[in-house]
């Protein structure tokens, strides 16, 4: 029932690799970069919800949470499709403005797919599984980020693609062909997942988690009042987690190129050759982070989870210092242990913690709502984040990554903040 997010993130590693890169190579200014990228989290604040909301009330022969997973998916493939040829439709509007409309097309697309994704772990399995669920879930999630974070450099270097800009096509072939490859990844393994999970029917599921009938659906100001306090604790880790990622995904290839190949020309064969690098630091964060999904579970049963989440965040913190003393490329995957860490933690112990105090009958909703601590605080960062890379590190992307490991390092003192709580 998770294969699909398989897929689902290798389009999203695609993204979040190569998004600034190909905004920068569209002539897209760092500073400007954050902009561009609040079309994730704006995306995410406005779709999860409601989503969220009506997938818990929605029931067809396909299932509960399988229509919007796979309608999802399909948007998400067609603006993986299109976003590299936004040159093709500079006689409709500039090439960077269509760009950023698919970037938003794109966001609001895999938000469809992933809040059901979370919601049919919680719905299809028991408490005692809820920890495995997430963590193999979150396993599958990493290898798709492993895959989609290197497919521009296998394309580069083990299939002869080129790696340039040119004035004919500004997004490199290799990365353009990374996008269509991703695309089709991605509807395929969906239609895995939407053709082979069979939901529990309302009657069943209600029995299963002891809801008897379907209750009408709740008021809005029902659902506020009626959040669990826990919810409220993990918005406070969740802040300085994502406020912290926000910022890696947007000024990690900038802070590579200036750090390691000593350039901020986005046309230069060295700029390109740190978007490449990029790709493969973050599937290297990603194979640590699967290796880690593998053993979480029996730390947790050790340690408990507010133990390992909180030492997570912490390697993680320490991971995003150490990348910007690395001066050689290959130093920097060294750092990447901790970002594995800290990433396999993010994606698994929230929703453990969450979900075992949220009724059945409401886990997709609340869901959508946690979804909130997830993008509110990047829109802080991409509101923000403009003005300080300019005014207080002088356009210099490295002191970003700095800010964003001793964001983690607060997300790994919040931690002790959360109690856990049985519903």
């Amino acid at each position: 029932m998770s294969f699909g997010f398989l897929g689902v993130q290798i389009g999203y590693s695609l993204q979040n690799a190569n998004t600034s890169r190909v905004l920068q190579s569209l002539d897209a200014d760092v500073e400007h970069l954050s902009y561009f990228w609040l079309a994730a989290p704006v995306a995410g604040l406005i779709v999860q919800p409601i989503v969220g909301l009506f997938s818990d009330r929605t029931w067809t022969r396909f299932g509960r949470r399988i229509p919007f997973i796979l309608g999802g998916a399909l948007l998400a493939g067609l603006a993986l499709f299109l976003m590299p040829n936004a040159e093709m439709f500079v006689n409709i509007m500039p090439a960077l403005f269509f760009a950023g409309i698919m970037l938003l097309f794109m966001d609001m697309a895999f938000n469809v797919t992933m809040q059901p994704f979370r919601a049919l772990v919680a719905d299809m399995v028991n408490d005692k599984q809820r920890t495995k669920g997430y963590a193999v879930q979150t396993f599958l999630v990493n290898v798709g980020a492993v895959v989609g974070s290197v497919l521009p450099f296998v394309l580069v270097h083990f299939f002869g693609m080129s790696n340039a800009s040119t004035p004919e096509a500004k997004i490199p072939q290799s990365v353009a062909w990374a996008y269509y490859i991703g695309g089709a990844i991605l509807i395929g393994t969906v239609l895995v997942t939407a053709f082979m999970t069979k939901e529990y029917p309302p009657k069943d599921y209600n029995r299963y988690n002891n809801a008897g009938t379907a209750p009408a659906r709740p008021k809005f100001k029902e659902l506020i009042t009626g959040i669990p306090k826990v919810m409220w604790q993990l918005a406070v880790v969740q802040f300085f987690s994502w406020f912290s990622l926000f910022l890696l995904w947007t000024y990690t290839t900038p802070a590579v190129a200036q750090n390691v190949w000593r350039t901020t020309d986005t046309s230069s064969l060295e700029y390109n050759e740190a978007g490449d690098w990029v790709g493969i630091i973050f599937a290297t964060y990603s194979v640590f982070s699967a290796l880690f999904s593998l053993v979480i579970v029996w730390l947790s049963n050790r340690i408990g989870n507010k133990g390992v989440y909180s030492v997570s965040l912490l390697l993680g913190g320490l991971g995003f210092i150490g990348m910007m003393m690395c001066t050689d490329k290959y130093a920097l995957l060294v750092p990447m242990v901790g970002l594995g860490v800290a990433w396999a933690a993010i994606l698994a112990m929230p929703y453990t913690i969450l979900s075992k105090s949220i009724k059945a009958d409401r886990m997709g909703v609340y869901m959508g709502i946690f979804n909130f601590t997830i993008v509110i605080p990047q829109i802080i960062s991409g509101i923000i984040g403009g003005t300080i890379v300019k005014y207080v590190f002088d356009s210099n992307a490295t002191g970003m990554i700095y800010l964003a490991g001793f964001s983690l390092l607060a997300a790994a003192a919040s931690v002790f903040i959360v109690k856990e709580k049985q519903y």
